[in-house]
């Protein structure tokens, strides 16, 4: 890849102002979409792009937009999911500090495309500066005329608006955040009705990541085809950020084509494992993706290649530990996680990753038993696919893959304990 495309204005002095942005291109797609284009022109657009969720769920973005009827009789609205709480995940706070206007721009030709008038941005409250630079980026859209009544002249109209979360983690599933958004507590609703049909306010709904909706205005621009080709030859999909984080010399976000192998990704672009100790694990796709040892790594990091070896995509959060990690610490610590975040509306996510946590943090004290590893996968199997939202699944990936690709790991602990 020659020249950053989601990236481009990071680390540029005030690119976060609309001044720089216009002087870069911004806004010159969406004059594009809205008089060179109809709305069904772009969605095929995206749809050509194959660009996917970059939330996690890698849902196809064109195709979720058609679900939302084009003849509704309730209000439609856009929310851009901006709760980034995924641990090890950080790859849209730089968007949202360094490019704000993108995601204004590219909200404002998704609501043309779908035929919404409301957008709402739902960010994690401790991101206080992507709120700032949100919130001044939406300031300056409505001053220039692109947001508000009559956008360009056109006769499109729109209003968006920055709405910060309380710290849940369970409001990044986009039911709870939806439920969030209009002031209860953050619990997934049963679907269906999925949100296209019911989703904020009862209205027909498209909520899209941070990360695809900042992809927008460069489709839109260079059209669908273009993006689609950057990705890796026979995967497409385009260009895809990619946070890492752990034991390498050269932590970061890197914007890589999707398809990229996971070990040139670690040993090209993060510069290898720091002290040059040997690795021992990688997880490839923020917390909640089953974890990879050294030999599953030559993987093309995309959603087919990485559910073919039992992990996932997820984020693209790569995190990697070096040979001196240890991992009955590191399970323990993403257990409470999972545990605290818990909603408890599901009785198995409820009980379940509490009595996960509980068991992982006796074995760490060494007053563990050899049944408890078998009691772990036990209660996976008894949490996988019975809850409301992913966040019974997420707590399985780890749990799963560590006690069972490093189970000798935990053995010792037992024993040590034991003897």
């Amino acid at each position: 890849m020659s020249k950053p495309i989601l990236s481009k204005n990071f680390g540029k002095k005030n690119a976060h102002s609309l001044g720089v942005y216009i002087q870069d291109g911004g806004y010159e797609a969406l004059k594009k979409a809205l008089t060179e284009m109809k709305p069904e022109q772009i969605i095929q657009e995206v749809d050509k792009s194959g660009l996917k969720g970059r939330g996690g769920a890698g849902f196809p973005v064109g195709k979720k937009w058609s679900f939302i009827p084009k003849e509704a009789t309730k209000p439609k609205y856009l929310v851009i999911n901006a709760d980034e709480g995924e641990p090890g995940t950080y790859k849209d706070r730089p968007i949202m500090e360094c490019d704000p206007h993108a995601v204004v721009e590219g909200a404002v030709i998704t609501c043309f495309a779908v035929g919404i008038h409301w957008a709402g941005i739902y960010v994690r409250g401790e991101y206080v500066k992507s709120i700032e630079r949100l919130e001044g980026a939406i300031n300056e859209a409505y001053a220039k005329g692109y947001l508000g009544k009559n956008i360009l002249g056109m006769g499109f109209d729109l209003d968006m608006v920055v709405h910060r979360g309380a710290g849940a983690y369970i409001c990044g599933e986009e039911t709870g955040l939806l439920e969030s958004f209009e002031g209860k507590k953050g619990q997934p609703r049963m679907k269906p009705p999925f949100p296209a049909i019911v989703g904020l306010f009862q209205g027909p709904t498209v909520i899209n990541n941070v990360e695809s909706i900042a992809a927008i205005p460069h489709i839109v621009k260079n059209g669908g085809e273009w993006f689609n080709g950057l990705g890796a030859p026979g995967i497409g999909g385009g260009v895809k950020l990619f946070p890492v984080s752990g034991h390498v010399k050269k932590p970061g976000v890197y914007e890589l084509p999707m398809g990229t192998p996971l070990r040139e990704i670690i040993y090209k672009h993060a510069g290898g494992i720091r002290g040059d100790k040997k690795l021992k694990a990688v997880i490839p796709g923020g917390a909640s993706a089953p974890v990879l040892k050294p030999e599953e790594i030559d993987v093309p990091m995309e959603y087919a290649s990485l559910a073919k070896i039992g992990s996932m995509m997820g984020s693209g959060a790569v995190i990697v530990m070096d040979e001196d990690t240890d991992l009955v610490k590191t399970l323990r610590v993403l257990m409470c996680f999972y545990a605290h975040e818990s909603c408890g509306k599901c009785t198995p996510c409820r009980e379940g990753t509490g009595w996960m946590a509980k068991i992982i943090k006796r074995i760490e004290k060494g007053e563990g038993e050899s049944a408890d590893l078998d009691t772990i996968v036990s209660i996976a199997n008894g949490i996988r696919g019975r809850t409301l939202c992913p966040l019974g699944d997420a707590a399985i990936g780890p749990a799963l893959s560590f006690v069972t690709k490093f189970r000798q790991e935990f053995e010792d602990y037992i024993k040590v304990g034991a003897g």
